[in-house]
């Protein structure tokens, strides 16, 4: 690599798929007109134009090298490089490999055994292909046995062969190590079959790494070309991403080089001599070119504007400038675990969200609302205005509104490649859709989400931040989707429409040093931290220093990821400037986030990371702030001329500006449109631009937006549709963040929800569906029990299946919305709690018979009364109450209930104040009208599907019958009246109340029925009380799916559920039977003595094991994968192994093949999950389809059954294999497993002759 010099042409290239963006900073004399020494010159090219050229950036190269010398640069000779300072480069060759999954064909070596669906009310579950071609299982184990302080002393031996203290400071157990013979037979088997690039995951190797370190040393020996290790690509906890992030470098890093190659390749010799290559990485840092690897790629070409508007648009005493896509506050905030195309990745990276509303994006009428995305139109057809007979899009609204101007728009469209934008075609399709402006203000809202999800979910005020924006298309949308958030200024910088090029020129080089770490946070430990700390740090110089770096040139980033004791989720915690005070930093920013501290928890810190900067030799030199307070006698500039454009009073003739043409100091007044060659700005009414040296400042005043008013608009109706989905989703985020429990921030296994006055669902976030219809009812009930009893402050607790609850694990905590003294709306929130009592640990009886038995009952309490949270009442009625019952216990982690309902509480109160800031915007009439409008759009789209079924199924009554496991029927008859779009749901035949916990609650029948009918819409609608609005539910008292209120009924949330909708969909004919089950595994230690006489604080642990979903008309059942009721995610099996005082080992976690029913589609496989205990617990499993399989419909084969095992050890060491049944608990001791094995989905059709029919794995 050349060494670092200051008198060459700097090159930035920024590859899109669509365009290319170069931008040249070339040495010229010190002058008036070049302050710096330096000189610009950009150009922009087709990315792909074989015809033309063989590589675009090389291209573009050439053709700055032309402009700057004045002399040809033939394309057939290699590029001459003498003059070239440095190479920076962002590419999307990365991320297309991974959407088009386009990348190396690649291998996964994983320990033995081991091996959340995206759109929960998608039927047929489609799930992106994995990335690896093959997997071979490494027998080998490594356990942990304790933390840096304590290693275990009673850990149960098995055959250890050694205990090792690892690189976090947890002991190790080494219990096998690989074969090494084994695997190189293996790898060279791969080899042969011509696979060039492997992964190798192991479990806890981001603490003890040898057993990759060997697998890989033996992968190089055999001749692969690139090996990569989980240890040293991210040595962090959690196998699960850290084992996608590995296989994604395995299998997009030798595309890259690929594409380095032939890139280099038409350079003269001296490329690397005269010339320094670099690549931005996802975080916003560049790395040389032999640095570069996939897994670091995937955000490569936007970082590079992320970088851009932060460097050029930011200062301190103007707040905090936001974009549509990321937050910028001074230093960029990293995220270390995204999912890109369904692949998620372990590395820092800049936290973008990208927006589903762009350009290409689909606009449709559907139900009385208007709808944008997320479908694309794409490059190809496009928009229908660039004449490839394309569907209606953003792009076309902005033209036939005139926002777009088809003169100064490129003429490549037609046959010939040589027409203008046809506006013709876009009016025409306009009138089939509706009025102009209408999809334009929907986008714009669409738009606004995820930034309010970049800010108020954090705890920002999204109005005291500047909208930055980049881009070709941004400056049509900036000034409306400003006004829709209260933001007051916008900057557009002169090279917006190549930011991501010159932000790649103002990038600084940096080099990243990690380790895991296992230490509490204190004085004590502080030394040790610090000599690690030094140690990565100099690790970090040492890298920099090899660049060329000079010791001025070279600063550090310490962090530590932090986290509060019993929690999982970490903060990674800048060092303070002048200290060594990370847990005052951490507090600090924990309380920013999420609104709370637990002061009396100790502070562990999971891992220390060093990010080691090399300055850029480029500096923005911009201050646009100082310059245009400066400005006091703006110009008003001549406009071009003039064009029609509409805005919200109708069409306009609005002075037109080419960019190229204003000078310094000109101010434009609103309504403008600004022009230059890749971009269009839009100045609004009431909006005012100034040109300043380096942007354009839009100053976004008032406005004269037209009031909306109660009468319906369909326009307004789907803004409100986002708005109010906007709310349920941050109270969800809020809840996940600031919960505490493995449950709900990992598991996920929460609702939050937003109500109308009289108690009826006006949003729900997609979290678990099985909440979906319940959480209603609980409000309603509320309402009923305390009248007018109700003050602002107050939170309900509730939990109780007669009042509106599922099972008693699921608390639900409401607060009412008061404006002027009256409820106006409520907000709700529901979380599965680890342990609230009953007989055994995890609340999950699998033998209950009574309510009392599954532990607390809760109709309602008065959480918090005016404010004041009642630690009292709640301990009382948590822990002392459940107690008085025979064999009960109350809760065994009451901190950790006590954290959540905080957290719950957190999450309604973010509700709360995004509701009131709607009534305060638009009016409470206004607001409480759309709230109707919804729910009566909800209840049109159910109509039109029961109207379309009767006329499907020739006006035939529908019909359907299931058996639980003990023999009791749920019958459903459903008669549909074709004119009115109503259905009656009728149980009747239903089976009696059982003696036993499969009982349901009425609030679970509705949810699964909501749930169905949302399933069969094949489009997305709102999801509220409107869809029930059409269904009269007709349940028999006293059957099981409505029992008394003594009934046990946890196994109805979890079982009867998931067989409800099945016999609801068999009835619809719309698919085969899932697993029908849940699979609930709990296991625990603690409550009330032997002797009943003192309580022991303990533990509980819950998890919902998948299964296979059932095959349908044209699809093939998904294999291991939750279905229907639940949406929850499983705990990492490091995590696991961890957290939970080292007491389980994870032996297996695979596809239980061939467990899906035969059939013209096949339906999915269930999993086998298998733990081993290392102490004395308590083991429940309460599960389903262990006697009844999962039917076929339509000639499809069955679905195996589910299998529970406890394999006992003896003494001895004899082993026995019994079989626990559908519902057990038992205690097992060190060295007892327990095996799942979940039931398959049940085949759709007859399998055809060439349909492989595989035997059933028991």
């Amino acid at each position: 690599m050349a060494n670092r010099r200051h008198k060459g042409i700097r090159i930035s290239i920024d590859r899109g798929g669509t365009f290319t963006d170069c931008y040249g900073s070339i040495p010229v004399p010190v002058s008036e007109q070049y302050p710096n020494g330096r000189r610009e010159v950009v150009i922009k090219l087709l990315s792909v134009d074989p015809q033309n050229y063989p590589d675009a950036p090389r291209e573009g190269i050439r053709r700055i090298l032309e402009h700057v010398t004045g002399k040809p640069h033939p394309r057939n000779q290699p590029v001459d490089t003498s003059q070239i300072e440095s190479i920076r480069m962002g590419t999307t060759v990365a991320t297309n490999a991974l959407l088009e999954r386009k990348g190396e064909p690649c291998a996964l070596l994983i320990t033995k055994g081991n091996q959340s669906r995206p759109k929960i009310f998608d039927l047929s579950i489609r799930k992106l292909e994995v990335l690896y071609h093959k997997v071979i299982e490494v027998d080998e184990r490594v356990v942990l046995i304790g933390d840096a302080s304590h290693p275990s002393n009673e850990f149960h031996n098995h055959n250890s062969l050694g205990i090792l203290r690892g690189i976090s400071g947890e002991y190790v157990s080494i219990i096998k190590k690989p074969d090494l013979d084994v695997i190189r037979r293996d790898l060279e088997t791969l080899y042969a079959e011509g696979i060039r690039s492997v992964a190798i995951c192991l479990m806890h190797s981001y603490t003890y790494s040898e057993h990759e370190r060997l697998i890989g040393q033996v992968a190089s020996e055999i001749g692969f070309t690139h090996v990569s290790l989980s240890s040293t690509i991210m040595p962090m906890i959690k196998i699960v991403p850290r084992g996608t992030s590995s296989t994604a470098d395995a299998y997009l890093t030798p595309c890259i080089k690929k594409y380095i190659e032939g890139f280099i390749s038409g350079f003269d010799e001296n490329l690397f001599e005269n010339a320094r290559l670099e690549f931005m990485q996802s975080d916003g840092g560049l790395v040389p070119v032999n640095k570069f690897s996939g897994f670091r790629a995937i955000l490569s070409g936007p970082a590079g504007g992320v970088v851009g508007y932060g460097l050029t648009s930011f200062s301190h005493e103007e707040k905090i400038p936001v974009i549509d896509v990321s937050r910028y506050d001074g230093r960029f905030e990293h995220v270390f675990e995204t999912t890109t195309a369904g692949v998620t990745i372990q590395a820092p990276q800049l936290d973008i969200n990208t927006v589903a509303a762009g350009g290409g994006s689909r606009l449709f009428f559907r139900n009385g609302m208007f709808v944008v995305g997320p479908e694309s139109a794409g490059a190809h057809p496009g928009p229908a205005c660039y004449r490839k007979n394309g569907p209606l899009t953003v792009t076309d609204a902005n033209l036939i509104l005139g926002r777009l101007i088809p003169e100064y728009f490129p003429k490549i469209f037609g046959p010939n490649e040589d027409l203008p934008l046809d506006i013709e075609i876009t009016r025409l399709r306009f009138e089939e859709l509706a009025k102009e402006i209408n999809a334009f203000v929907v986008a714009n809202e669409k738009m606004c989400r995820p930034i309010r999800s970049l800010t108020e979910a954090k705890g920002y005020d999204t109005s005291k931040h500047i909208l930055a924006c980049f881009g070709g298309a941004g400056g049509q949308h900036a000034c409306a989707i400003a006004h829709n958030l209260g933001i007051k200024k916008i900057l557009i910088h002169r090279h917006s429409s190549i930011l991501s090029a010159y932000g790649l020129s103002l990038a600084d080089v940096v080099h990243e040093t990690q380790e895991p770490c296992a230490e509490i946070f204190s004085n004590e430990s502080l030394p040790s931290l610090q000599k690690k700390i030094g140690i990565l740090t100099d690790s970090c110089f040492k890298e920099l220093k090899s660049q060329g770096f000079d010791d001025s040139q070279i600063l550090f980033e310490t962090y530590l990821n932090l986290r509060y004791q019993g929690t999982d989720f970490g903060l990674m915690t800048l060092k303070p400037s002048n200290s060594w005070e990370f847990d005052k930093e951490f507090a600090e920013q924990y309380k920013q986030e999420f609104g709370f501290n637990f002061p009396d928890r100790e502070i562990l810190v999971d891992d220390i990371r060093i990010r080691g900067i090399g300055r850029s030799f480029e500096t923005a030199n911009e201050n646009v702030f100082e310059e245009s307070q400066k400005r006091h006698l703006p110009n008003k500039p001549q406009s071009s001329g003039t064009y029609s454009i509409y805005f919200e009073g109708g069409r306009v003739e609005t002075p037109v500006y080419l960019l190229e043409n204003l000078e310094i100091d000109d101010k434009i007044f609103g309504p403008a449109m600004i022009i230059d060659a890749n971009s269009t700005i839009l100045v609004t009414p009431q909006c005012n631009a100034l040109i300043t040296s380096s942007h354009i400042v839009i100053t976004v005043g008032d406005g004269t937006r037209s009031k909306v008013t109660t009468e319906l608009d369909p326009i307004q109706l789907s803004i409100f549709g986002h708005r109010f989905m906007s709310i349920a989703e941050q109270m969800g985020r809020t809840l996940q963040k600031t919960a505490v429990s493995t449950n709900i921030k990992e598991r996920l296994d929460f609702s939050c929800a937003l109500f109308g006055p009289d108690g009826g669902l006006v949003a729900n976030a997609p979290h678990i569906p099985v909440h979906l219809g319940s959480l209603s009812y609980a409000v309603k009930f509320q309402m009923e029990y305390y009248k007018d009893d109700l003050e602002d402050g107050d939170v309900i607790l509730t939990n109780h299946p007669q009042a509106g609850g599922s099972h008693l694990p699921d608390i639900s905590v409401i607060t009412p919305v008061f404006n002027e003294g009256k409820i106006v709306f409520f907000v709700a929130s529901r979380g599965h709690h680890a342990d609230i009592g009953g007989i055994l640990p995890g609340s999950m009886p699998p033998h209950s018979k009574e309510l009392y038995q599954e532990g607390a009952a809760v109709k309602s309490f008065k959480l918090v009364s005016k404010g004041k949270f009642d630690i009292d009442g709640l301990t009382d009625i948590l822990l002392r109450q459940p107690a008085k019952y025979p064999g009960c216990s109350g809760t065994r982690c009451l901190r950790d209930n006590v954290s959540d309902l905080k957290a719950q509480v957190a999450a309604n109160h973010k509700g709360i104040l995004l509701v009131k800031a709607l009534i305060q915007e638009c009016g409470l009439d206004v607001v409480q009208a759309y709230m109707m409008y919804i729910r009566k759009n909800a209840e049109l789209s159910v109509r039109e599907l029961l109207k379309t079924v009767h006329r499907r199924m020739d006006g035939k009554k529908l019909e359907a019958v299931d058996y639980m496991d003990d023999g009791s029927p749920i019958r459903l008859q459903i008669n549909i009246n074709e004119k009115e779009g109503t259905a009656i749901f009728d149980f009747h035949g239903t089976g009696a109340e059982v003696y036993g916990n499969t009982n349901a609650p009425p609030s679970v029948t509705y949810s699964a029925i909501i749930y169905c009918l949302r399933c069969l819409i094949a489009e997305e609608i709102p999801l509220n009380q409107g869809c029930l609005s059409p269904i009269d539910v007709r349940i028999p008292p006293k059957s099981f799916l409505n029992p008394s209120d003594k009934a046990a009924v946890v196994g109805g949330n979890v079982l009867t559920s998931q067989r409800l909708v099945d016999v609801i969909l068999k009835a619809f004919d719309a698919c085969a039977a899932s697993q029908g089950d849940c699979n609930n595994l709990t296991f625990g230690k603690g409550g009330k003595s032997e002797d009943g006489k003192k309580v022991v604080e303990g533990w509980g642990y819950y998890e919902t094991i998948a299964g296979g979903s059932g095959a349908g008309s044209n699809w093939d059942g998904q294999s291991g994968v939750h279905t229907h009721m639940t949406n929850t995610r499983i705990t990492d099996p490091e995590i696991l192994e961890r957290r939970y005082d080292h007491a389980i080992i994870l032996r297996e976690f695979s596809l239980r093949k061939g467990s899906g029913g035969a059939g013209l589609h096949r339906g999915g496989d269930g999993v086998i999950r298998d733990l081993e205990f290392r102490e004395p617990l308590k083991v429940s499993i309460l599960s389903e389809r262990r006697v009844f399989h999962p039917y076929g419909l339509k000639g499809g084969k069955d679905g195996a059954c589910g299998l529970n095992i406890w394999i006992r050890k003896g003494e001895n060491g004899d082993e026995r294999v019994l079989n626990l049944g559908g519902k057990n608990s038992v205690e097992v001791n060190p060295g007892d497993r327990i095996i799942i094995c979940t039931p398959g989905g049940g085949g759709w059709g007859p399998p055809s002759s060439d349909t492989k029919d595989m035997d059933i794995v028991e």
